[in-house]
């Protein structure tokens, strides 16, 4: 799999090699219809001005940390630690395929991915976090119980990499995209299972009408759900994907890639119109696109 030259790495200052050297992954970007689309890296927080990216930022999450059980309740669990939203948004179509990119993420730190939508109460770029609502589209947990093969697994096996798809019968308007690995290899303990979760900005053209309810990202788990206080090594036959139920409209997608992904060409598309009702511009404010080089 190929991506533009400017796919960033995680780039922590010194004072950090310590804790980073063992720092678990973070969702890097995002790549549609063959568009790459940076995301939020923690290097952004040294440059002035930071550059902008359809990634919602985390600057308290240096040390690559996680949402542990008794943060379920706080406003950190909607994008992560002190997550302010992106400055752009990625367009992409109802049904279209997007893919996830992350740093590498450990094979020992086996678990559940999850994908949510909220729309935005107007741009998300101005949104308040605390009133998104939240509606599942995508889940995978344990695999393959013979194997002991995790969503999380695949993720790794797939050059760190997830599928999800948007439903095609929502509604168009602004979306935050929550994207979320929960590991388990600590979660036989109270207090021990470990959340990530990340977002992005999406502009969504669609046909659809539909508008899912959802509920807050401060309601998804319980630190007793047993999905949550999970122990992987006490030799489970079955396991729980926590959360809400799917949405009925979510589609089916394989983690096995049709052919390779590559990004072609590099965008940020940014809001001119600070509430309009469709979220795809016209052609005259389309998406930058520039080729690689």
């Amino acid at each position: 799999m190929a991506f533009p030259s400017m796919l960033s790495c995680v780039i922590i200052p010194v004072f950090f090699s310590a804790v980073g050297v063992q720092a678990h992954g973070i969702a890097s970007a995002v790549v549609i219809d063959s568009t790459f689309y940076d995301g939020y890296n923690p290097s952004y927080q040294w440059k002035s001005p930071p550059p902008t990216v359809v990634g919602w930022s985390v600057p308290d999450d240096l040390q690559n940390t996680f949402i542990a059980p008794n943060q379920f309740n706080t406003p950190d669990m909607v994008c992560h630690l002190g997550a302010k939203p992106a400055g752009a948004a990625a367009p992409v179509k109802g049904g279209d395929m997007i893919e996830v990119q992350w740093t590498p993420w450990p094979a020992s730190h086996k678990g559940p991915v999850l994908d949510y939508l909220a729309k935005c109460d107007g741009p998300c770029e101005t949104s308040d976090k605390t009133k998104f609502r939240f509606f599942k589209i995508g889940e995978a947990g344990w695999v393959d119980k013979a194997s002991d093969l995790w969503a999380a697994n695949i993720l790794t096996n797939n050059n760190n990499s997830w599928l999800v798809r948007v439903p095609e019968d929502i509604a168009p308007g602004n979306y935050v995209l929550r994207h979320e690995i929960i590991a388990l290899h600590a979660a036989g303990n109270p207090n021990g299972a470990q959340s990530y979760p990340f977002c992005f900005n999406l502009a969504i053209d669609s046909k659809g009408t539909a508008s899912p309810a959802g509920i807050p990202a401060t309601e998804f788990y319980k630190a007793d759900d047993p999905g949550i206080k999970f122990d992987l090594f006490s030799h489970p036959t079955a396991y729980v994907i926590p959360g809400p139920a799917l949405y009925s409209g979510a589609l089916p997608i394989s983690q096995t890639k049709p052919s390779p992904i590559t990004a072609t060409a590099t965008g940020v598309y940014g809001y001119t119109v600070a509430a309009r009702v469709k979220a795809i511009a016209a052609a005259t404010v389309a998406p930058a696109a520039v080729p690689t080089t």
